[in-house]
């Protein structure tokens, strides 16, 4: 048997930025990975520049492109662009990178991962967490961190998150050229996609595409949308090899910790259900996981139940409204564009939540008020 401070389930964004901010505190860490080292990790890499701040490190060299302006189209024509100028700037990472500059980091600090290795069993003997995994060999530890993403299965069996999970089917692909996107813009792409859109990030020398349905679980398995939509942003035809992802997506307010165990990034459904972004809730989601693992290994709190308040009042409050915005938006997604996207004001607000200075809830009212009406007439 080998004992830690914390075990952390899942070598991800989640996982590592986790393991990064336990191991900088002096915690003993372990980070059990089922895959092997990716070179190429499936996300549109967007991220606000004040996410900086929940992270102990600089993250330049993983910075691709820094976003001035955000694109919208309503089936490749009608544009809207706001511009970011002024606003807190809007980063594009490559996340196969981040993820191994915050892996490198937590390993410097003396933090350790095992891969590939897949969990098979974890109980609770003598108030502390065993975990048994294919090597045989049993790993014992205080708390223990949920990180394996969308696909978790820990987070279901700890009762973490909401008991049947809601998912956005998504189609990821990075196609080499920029085709016809700026290299300082993203684009969202509009009404092609039933339920849902699509979206083009700029990294150098490449683009990093999705296209995405959020809510009756739509499909995208029609080639021929999915063909306009590559066209759209300027490259010939849609590729043959992409990876298809279900993206657990935030689905009400649940508890996300139990006795000694916590959720973190997608595996706890942080995702945002109306916007697909996942970087930002995975590193808040990490640093306020360590925060409350320290207390409580300090002696400070008895258990981590402050966790699952923090994460609901800072993320879950914005995210409620979101999910309603979004459940109306997918539904009438041509009045959603005109009265939403294109009204005056929309490109600013826009601005703002993706930088993080505003949240759905600031504007949410007004805009499903607009729209339910404009349906009503």
């Amino acid at each position: 048997m080998i004992g830690f401070d914390v075990v952390i389930i899942g070598g991800g964004l989640s996982g590592t930025s986790t393991a990064l901010n336990l191991s900088k505190k002096g915690y003993s860490v372990l980070i059990i990975e089922k895959e092997k080292s990716q070179d190429y990790k499936p996300c549109a890499g967007g991220m606000a520049s004040s996410m900086q701040r929940f992270l102990p490190l600089n993250i330049e060299d993983c910075i691709e492109s820094k976003i001035k302006n955000v694109e919208f189209r309503w089936k490749a024509a009608d544009n809207v662009t706001a511009d970011l100028t002024g606003e807190s700037p809007f980063w594009i990472v490559k996340r196969e990178k981040l993820d191994q500059l915050l892996l490198n980091e937590s390993l410097n600090n003396e933090a350790q991962i095992m891969r590939k290795l897949l969990v098979e069993k974890i109980i609770k003997k003598n108030d502390k967490w065993e975990i048994t995994c294919n090597n045989k060999i049993k790993y014992i530890t205080e708390f223990l961190v949920i990180a394996d993403g969308s696909q978790s299965k820990w987070a279901s069996y700890f009762n973490l998150g909401p008991r049947k999970p809601k998912f956005a089917n998504t189609i990821s692909l990075r196609l080499k050229g920029l085709g016809e996107i700026p290299s300082d813009a993203v684009r969202f792409e509009f009404g092609f996609i039933k339920y849902g859109f699509a979206w083009a990030f700029p990294l150098k020398g490449s683009v990093n595409i999705g296209l995405g349905t959020f809510i009756n679980n739509g499909l995208l398995d029609n080639q021929a949308i999915n063909k306009k939509v590559i066209r759209s942003f300027g490259f010939d035809d849609f590729p043959h090899i992409t990876i298809s992802k279900k993206l657990r997506i935030w689905n009400g307010f649940h508890s996300i910790n139990g006795d000694k165990v916590l959720a973190v990034g997608d595996a706890a459904s942080l995702c945002d259900p109306f916007l697909a972004e996942g970087i930002r809730p995975s590193l808040i989601s990490s640093f306020y996981a360590a925060e409350y693992i320290d207390q409580c290994l300090s002696g400070k709190v008895d258990d981590l139940n402050l966790y699952t308040k923090k994460i609901n009042h800072i993320w879950g409050k914005s995210m409620a409204w979101g999910r309603r915005i979004a459940q109306v938006f997918y539904r009438f997604p041509r009045a959603g564009y005109q009265l939403g996207v294109k009204r005056k004001t929309a490109p600013k607000r826009i601005a703002q939540i993706l930088s993080g200075e505003m949240s759905y809830e600031d504007i949410a009212k007004r805009v499903i008020r607009r729209l339910l009406t404009k349906r009503g007439t």
